[in-house]
């Protein structure tokens, strides 16, 4: 019988079987085990390695893992590991299996795989960080406490922040579970800066400032320079006014001027609060390193921010310069050339835009600038170019362009457009939605419901289209009951959404159901103060005789909004005049909603 022993179980298994050939081949296609966060020094003589015996049954599994590993199919690999690690419960096969899962990134295998490994070797210092980090991705904190003990009590610097990740996600008695472990920790550890951070974030998230800072205290008497700690102390005094909440900061800096690290994220710190001082801080980093386009193009959009273009152009060009970044570079100078009113130079910025995440916001300013220009048919060929070259894009840029001339006013092009996509791409909800909403604007209702029925045969649980074919019928039929049906589905799917809430309120309305009509509108516009849930809101309040309060609610929207058209509709139709001019009720504002 064949022999197994402990360690890397495969390599071992090839030669035993197949010889050296064999294994000088897998080794070239095996993944890389990944490299331990804990290191121990090698041993100064190798230990004798324990030998069992190999049960012939899993020869095959395991010859299998290993083609599917040189196939590099790897998760066939994986399967055939993980049932041999239960089968065989050797801690080689388990930490095999767990660093495969990890390099395949199947995190839910990879929890699985090293449990294995700790129920065969409870003391290994690897498997107990890996525990760790994975549990705590996984949201599991308390269990993951455990693991990440016993890696500080073998004298290694545990990741304990790493527990705080999805904090607010699990429960108040797990919440309290992990703070009084870590509490306990810190009786046992009192000089641990991980912990000392990890806690002080926790005082943080309750708005525990003062605790915050004492212990941040604590840390900086370990580990004065600590980035985290820096960088948290920083935001705390700044948040509660404190009078220079970035002393230490700037003192760690003067310090060691060339922590291009922590200046670095001092910097992103002060864009928030400080746009002159962080810009003077991106200075001093791209002084430090010139050709850095990440830096140059910070430096670009902070001069943007602040209002001088003219260095903004000047470090995109640098950008450009750098053969990097070089589509982000291209949108914002075609974005400072409109705000420059250069149409022309900005197409020019635009249209060398490849595909990449500012291709779609570039494609529309594009066609905006055509269409606004009187360049129609120079749109048109310009989509229809852009659609045969990135096939792709072809469905997003047909609601792109769609969008473009619909808001320019050209409602019967836009329906064209659509009506092409459509042809082309008959599965589309988004532009089967945009088709919809245009054919309400055009009263074609037939269109709209066919459009939107079209979407729920597909997607019976799309919320956005049952809201909008429900909140149509109640608004431009007598099918209530259909309507209400509809949006009752709608606000189980999404209960807070505002838009959904103005059309149960709606519908309620148009049922007669006033006062239930008056609570759901109350919460849609207290959520989102759009101008159409203030007509809805005013109308049902003026029609069930709070005359008033409706008058106040109008009033605060045609402030911010005077020119609304389903606002104005709404005040026209009812008779209501003079809101702006009128005087404002005795005592109105105090009972403003």
């Amino acid at each position: 019988m064949s022999r197994i022993v402990r360690g890397n179980p495969m390599r071992r298994f090839a030669t035993i079987v197949f010889g050296s050939s064999l294994l000088a081949a897998c080794a070239t296609h095996t993944p890389p085990e990944p490299v331990a966060a804990v290191t121990e020094p090698p041993p100064e003589e190798a230990a004798e390695v324990p030998e069992r015996a190999f049960p012939a049954d899993s020869i095959y599994p395991l010859l299998v893992a290993e083609f599917a590993i040189r196939r590099h199919d790897y998760q066939t690999a994986l399967d055939n590991y993980l049932q041999q690690a239960n089968k065989l419960q050797d801690a080689g096969v388990s930490k095999h299996a767990t660093h495969l899962a990890q390099f395949i990134q199947d995190k839910e295998q990879a929890l699985a795989a090293v449990q294995l490994w700790l129920a065969e070797d409870p003391d290994d210092l690897e498997a107990n960080h890996t525990a760790a980090t994975l549990l705590a991705g996984a949201r599991r904190p308390v269990e993951a406490l455990p693991h990440m003990a016993f890696v500080a009590r073998a004298g290694k610097q545990a990741n304990f922040p790493l527990l705080l990740q999805g904090f607010g996600e699990i429960t108040d008695e797990q919440q309290s579970q992990l703070v009084r472990g870590l509490n306990e920790l810190l009786a046992e550890f009192p000089r641990d800066p991980a912990l000392l951070l990890t806690l002080a974030l926790l005082n943080t998230e309750f708005e525990q400032y003062q605790q915050a800072l004492a212990r941040l205290d604590r840390l900086f008497d370990v580990e004065p320079d600590q980035h985290q700690a820096l960088l948290l102390e920083a935001r705390i005094l700044a948040q509660t006014g404190a009078a220079s909440p970035f002393a230490r900061i700037d003192s760690a800096l003067k310090a060691n001027p060339e922590d291009s690290r922590l200046r670095l994220e001092y910097a992103r710190l002060l864009t928030t609060t400080d746009i002159e001082a962080a810009r003077s801080q991106f200075e001093v980093l791209s002084v430090q390193s010139p050709g850095d386009a990440d830096l140059l193009l910070s430096l670009a959009l902070i001069n943007r921010e602040i209002g001088d273009d003219l260095a903004a152009k000047a470090y995109l060009n640098k950008v450009l310069a750098t053969g990097k970044r070089q589509d982000e570079a291209y949108y914002y100078l075609g974005r400072i050339a409109e705000d420059q009113r250069q149409p022309t130079e900005a197409l020019e910025h635009y249209m060398k835009i490849g595909d990449s995440r500012q291709y779609l916001a570039a494609s529309q300013r594009i066609g905006q600038i055509l269409v606004e220009g009187g360049q129609i048919d120079a749109s048109y060929a310009w989509f229809a170019r852009q659609r045969r070259e990135l096939p792709a894009r072809s469905e997003q840029l047909y609601g792109i362009e769609a969008d473009i001339l619909s808001t320019a006013g050209a409602k019967l092009a836009a329906m064209a457009v659509l009506n092409a996509g459509i042809e082309d791409y008959p599965d589309s909800a988004s532009l089967r939605y945009a088709r919809s909403m245009l054919g309400q604007q055009q009263d074609d209702l037939t269109l709209m419901e066919a459009d939107l029925r079209a979407i729920l045969a597909r997607d019976p649980n799309n919320a956005t289209a049952l809201n909008a074919l429900g909140y149509t019928l109640a608004d431009q039929t007598d099918r209530f009951d259909e309507a209400y049906r509809l949006i009752s589905r709608a606000l189980e799917l999404d209960p807070d959404e505002p838009a959904i809430l103005d059309s149960m309120g709606w519908v309620l309305y148009r049922q007669g159901k006033y006062e239930q009509a008056i609570e759901y509108l109350t919460r849609a516009y207290a959520a989102f103060p759009d101008p159409e849930v203030a007509a809805h809101l005013g109308e049902v309040l003026w029609v069930s005789g709070d005359t008033e309060k409706a008058r106040q609610i109008w009033r605060g929207a045609l402030l911010k909004n005077p020119d609304h058209p389903i606002l104005k509709d709404t005040l026209q139709r009812l008779g209501i005049d003079n809101l702006l001019t009128a005087p404002e009720p005795p005592g109105a504002s105090a009972r403003a909603l």
